[in-house]
């Protein structure tokens, strides 16, 4: 055996204590990506879409107020948390930035914000007081528009000179940077009342309007790539599958940011004649789009049903079952008040019961990896899959 001696310290010297190891601390915090923030969104939204239910239910509106301080709580924890990430795991956080799968997920903190933030003024306000609320609001608002936007442009930009990414790549996670925006553009209308008459409530609500435009755009300009990718590559690898559903949330947030411009635009923001021009396209809009919405929504869930009798499992990607079918309901919400139509308060209902089931199961697979520490832990090697005859499975 060999002993290795170590020097002593002179007496009456003082001794600093070693130096951490950065790798030790917080450890728990290494693999944890940006795409959880997804679990705030899909809380969040839980809260709002239930608070605007075209039907008056007891208690739920107290319960949208827990779940949206629930939302809030898990916001503070998880920025916490990412922030150890980047200090002492600067070195993953890049390599997360130079994935190809994993940049678009920064889009989702954006998204996280804006979310949270609405929430407090749909029923937030009911605990903490309007002017909390405001106040909160305006602050994740701007916090959450200026990430968003950084990212629609970052994320893009590092797919073109640093990522790549092979056409039989295209994924609908590369939406969330892209979509972004259109959570501002959505949620920004609940702040005007609240601005300076004039001005100040004209401008936000185009600016909301322009975030729209950028939003809608890059999401024509990537959706053909999804559906070729589908067409031409075939089904995604099963835990994959759930991403599907991602392609809901411009599609549901677009028609949901309409509605709402209608809304304000309503309350004499804009001069006529583009007061009634809002209403008249929060229709000639959100009715075609929600037909496509539907339409995608039965296709993914065919694929998830498919992916589900081929062993799926639970993981972070059940997460897109929550928020993208929650901008659903805030889009059907909004076109069975403006086209006054039993069948559009049906299907928010509908969507808003399958909303809560997916949170519920998401929420508790959730936890469960966090208690077994599965969901931490390092990504296994990819093993090398034999040889096939065809890339397209049946």
């Amino acid at each position: 055996m060999v002993t290795v001696a170590h020097p002593q310290a002179p007496p009456n010297t003082v001794t600093a204590p070693a130096a951490p190891d950065r790798a030790l601390i917080a450890p728990a915090a290494r693999h944890l990506g940006p795409n959880w923030y997804a679990t705030v969104m899909g809380t969040a939204i839980v809260a709002s879409a239930g608070a605007t239910l075209p039907v008056h239910v007891p208690g739920l509106r107290s319960a949208c107020t827990a779940v949206w301080a629930l939302s809030l709580l898990m916001l503070a924890a998880l920025v916490a948390a990412r922030t150890l990430h980047w200090v002492h795991h600067r070195d993953q956080a890049r390599a997360h930035l130079l994935d190809p799968a994993v940049a678009p997920f920064y889009g989702c903190l954006s998204m996280a914000l804006l979310a949270v933030g609405g929430g407090a003024l749909l029923v937030g306000q009911d605990w903490i007081g309007t002017g909390a609320a405001v106040a909160l609001d305006a602050v994740l608002f701007t916090a959450g528009t200026v990430i968003g936007l950084a990212a629609a442009v970052a994320i893009p930009y590092l797919m073109v000179v640093k990522h790549r990414a092979e056409p039989g790549q295209a994924s609908p996670v590369w939406l969330l940077p892209l979509v972004a925006p259109m959570v501002s553009a959505a949620l920004g209308p609940l702040l005007v009342p609240h601005l300076p008459a004039g001005q100040a409530q004209e401008t936000l609500l185009l600016g909301c309007f322009a975030m729209f435009g950028l939003s809608l755009l890059a999401t024509l300009v990537m959706l053909p790539m999804i559906f070729a990718r589908l067409l031409t590559g075939g089904p995604f690898p099963l835990a994959l599958t759930p991403t599907l559903f991602l392609v809901l949330g411009p599609l549901g947030q677009s028609t949901t940011a309409v509605n709402k411009f209608a809304d304000t635009a309503a309350t004499g923001v804009v001069p006529a004649p583009y007061d009634q021009g809002f209403a008249v396209f929060a229709v000639l809009y959100g009715v075609p789009v929600t037909g496509f919405a539907l339409l995608w929504l039965a296709l993914a869930a065919a694929m998830v049903v498919r992916a589900r009798r081929r062993g799926m499992g639970f993981s972070m990607t059940w997460w897109a079952f929550t928020f993208p079918v929650g901008t659903c309901v805030t889009g059907a919400e909004g076109l069975g008040k403006h086209t006054g139509l039993a069948v559009y308060d049906g299907l928010a209902i509908a969507l808003y019961v399958f909303l809560v089931t997916a949170w519920a199961v998401a929420s508790a697979g959730t936890l469960r990896g966090l208690l077994s520490g599965r969901l931490l832990a390092a990504p296994r090697p990819a093993r090398q899959a034999p040889a096939q005859v065809t890339g397209r499975t049946t």
